[in-house]
């Protein structure tokens, strides 16, 4: 069942990947964002009808719209799943001749009680559309980590029903005027590159000899009862740098607040396989003689952020061992296999009346086949 949540693309081979095999219109890769012709014709980035809304979440940047000049009625760009039946879609349309940013559960593409706000192309950059099994949530981000509820609707009946059917399009036209282009980027992801980098402005009391960073590194050994020529290892190594422009106070120069607490929480996205022992460490890196002495972790995995009433899905406590300057989450096989919907995490580090924040990002499930 392939969820949308796992679907990510942030653009920046030289051609559209062949998960957007439906494309259509002239849509291409140019400068790591997809662009859209709108023109007369129409045209979009599509995948095939193949992938599920039901229990998903996603996002993506929308860093160019159509310019509204001599248009009658519409020039505008849309993110929409649709369904099987023609005109059966969900999710946003900017209309840059009405100015309008529409939130839209569609039929005949159409929707009466759509809810329609002012576009603001600062507060409506990234789009998100989430489904939970109860509800659906059109959110709004200037960033892609602050996010905005716009509506809030029960889920379509035609979601849950239409597993690997529905087809993910990022379109855009217009009726009138000259053409131009719409364009998509950081699709499920907000890094251009393998990592993303982080800076921090210090106050005049506070002195930084290297950059903080968080570095998270797995390893997991197989056993088995038979003779093997060599012992097979499975690695997995990833990197999640602490993305920031903020200033460490001059507190921090105490030694009680850890350097990284002044930087923004990092993105770093779980990739649970249902049934599977989870196994990841996170270590704070560039900081000699850095420890997590008299510092408990925490961290949960939720349907949504706890101010928008997220269902808890497994809280992590219990999975989180800190080891000097590495936090170690450890989720047994026989907790992941009761995961069966993706959802948003944090890790929180808590000291007294002190909370550091320094991941945050979606944990993302994979279906077990093998039982």
């Amino acid at each position: 069942m392939p969820s949308l949540s796992t679907l990510v693309d942030n653009f920046n081979a030289a051609t559209l990947g062949p998960v957007w095999g439906n494309s259509y219109g002239g849509t291409a890769v140019v400068g790591g964002r997809a662009r859209v012709p709108c023109t007369l014709d129409y045209a979009g980035c599509q995948t095939a009808y193949a992938w599920t809304l039901a229990g998903a979440s996603f996002f993506v940047q929308v860093p160019t719209v159509p310019a509204p000049g001599g248009a009658a009625a519409e020039a505008y760009s849309a993110v929409t799943v649709q369904g099987s039946v023609e005109g059966t879609r969900v999710g946003f349309i900017i209309n840059m001749v009405s100015g309008l940013l529409r939130c839209v559960s569609e039929t005949g593409y159409w929707d009466d009680a759509a809810v329609e706000i002012t576009y603001s192309p600062v507060a409506h950059l990234f789009l998100r559309l989430r489904e939970d099994g109860t509800n659906l949530y059109w959110d709004t981000s200037p960033d892609g980590v602050t996010w905005t509820n716009r509506r809030t609707l029960a889920t379509p009946a035609w979601i849950p029903t239409e597993v690997d059917t529905c087809a993910l399009d990022m379109s855009a036209h217009r009726d009138g005027g000259t053409g131009d282009y719409v364009e998509y980027d950081l699709f499920n992801t907000l890094s251009n590159g393998a990592v993303l980098t982080a800076s921090a402005t210090l106050s005049a009391e506070t002195t930084l000899g290297a950059a903080a960073r968080v570095a998270a590194h797995a390893t997991a050994e197989l056993t088995a009862d038979t003779t093997l020529a060599a012992i097979p290892t499975l690695a997995a190594h990833a990197t999640a740098e602490l993305a920031a422009q903020a200033k460490l106070t001059a507190d921090a120069a105490d030694g009680e607040i850890p350097e990284v607490a002044g930087l923004a929480a990092g993105i770093f996205d779980l990739h649970l396989e249902q049934g599977a022992t989870y196994v990841q460490n996170f270590r704070v890196a560039d900081v000699p003689g850095f420890t997590w002495a008299g510092w408990s972790a925490r961290s949960q995995i939720r349907s949504a952020p706890a101010s928008e009433n997220g269902e808890l899905l497994l809280d992590l406590g219990d999975y989180l061992t800190i080891i000097g300057d590495t936090i170690r989450l450890a989720i047994p096989a026989s907790v992941t296999e009761s995961l069966t919907r993706n959802g948003l995490w944090d890790l929180e580090m808590v000291s007294g009346g002190t909370v550091v924040r320094l991941l945050q990002g979606r944990a993302v499930v994979s279906l077990e086949v093998t039982r």
